[in-house]
């Protein structure tokens, strides 16, 4: 009975899986695509991505949208790990409650309703729209994504590792940089790869924030899809897809020496 409920399990998997990567791969395949469009395998070419990296406005957008993704998710993860930290030292229940229900708003909100309020928020300081809108904004809702993934790190850490490192002498920095961040350190490193993963794919508050001198993909290929998705698109999301696997592959073997220093830290401690 076990083994046959494992079989439909499996199933179900392979099932699922298919459904998710069978248009991504249909995308890729024609991307080699001779002709122009998604209809008619013309024969094998690289000419799109010959002209993906012509396209010189195509390559600034890619350039913009990697580097809002890198500087937003870099600041939210520096901001979100002290706030998680800011959050796990509250003592009164009810505030802590209050606080991480205000963390959790812009993660539960509706993209549209938050892309319009950083346009109204922007518009009524007089800020310019462009790099500096986009960069806050994505600042601002990627810190919610790490100061979840950091606060499970928090909960599991013993407070006796603390308390033994204070008794050897170590000051608060000292138990902040040798203790505290280095066990925290893979709940940060997720914290960080979920934002820049939400970065770059964000649209609707993107679309909300950008000026008329700045854009990135999301907002682009949206432009561009209204017009005709030309293979270049194709392209282009084919080349992403392997960055992402790559970032991905990336986490794991992040992941897995994280996993193997902690088992030997505690092989030699109980040797």
């Amino acid at each position: 009975m076990v083994e046959k409920q494992s079989r439909w399990a499996n199933l179900y998997l392979i099932i699922i899986f298919i459904v998710l990567y069978l248009p991504i791969f249909y995308l890729i395949f024609y991307s080699f695509n001779a002709g122009e469009y998604m209809q008619n395998f013309s024969g094998f070419s690289l000419k799109h991505y010959g002209e993906l990296f012509a396209d010189n406005r195509m390559l600034q957008i890619v350039l913009n949208t990697f580097v809002v993704a890198l500087l937003s998710s870099l600041l939210a993860t520096i901001i979100g790990t002290f706030g998680a930290l800011g959050i796990y030292g509250v003592k009164n229940p009810l505030m802590k409650n209050v606080l991480l229900s205000l963390n959790n708003i812009l993660l539960v909100s509706p993209d549209v309703i938050i892309g319009a309020s950083f346009l109204i928020f922007f518009t009524l300081l007089g800020l310019g729209l462009g790099f500096g809108s986009v960069l806050m904004s994505h600042i601002a809702f990627s810190i919610p994504i790490v100061v979840l993934m950091v606060l499970p790190k928090l909960n599991e850490m013993s407070t006796t590792l603390v308390d033994a490192a204070q008794d050897l002498g170590a000051n608060s920095w000292q138990v902040l940089t040798r203790v505290i961040l280095p066990y925290l350190a893979p709940g940060i490193y997720a914290g960080f790869f979920m934002a820049f993963t939400y970065s770059l794919d964000d649209f609707a508050v993107t679309f909300f924030v950008t000026g008329n001198g700045f854009s990135t993909l999301a907002v682009e290929i949206y432009s561009r899809a209204r017009q005709g998705v030309s293979l270049e698109i194709n392209a282009l999301s084919a080349l992403m897809f392997i960055i992402s696997l790559l970032l991905v592959t990336g986490y794991f073997f992040i992941n897995q020496y994280n996993l193997k220093r902690k088992k030997q830290y505690k092989k030699g401690r109980n040797g």
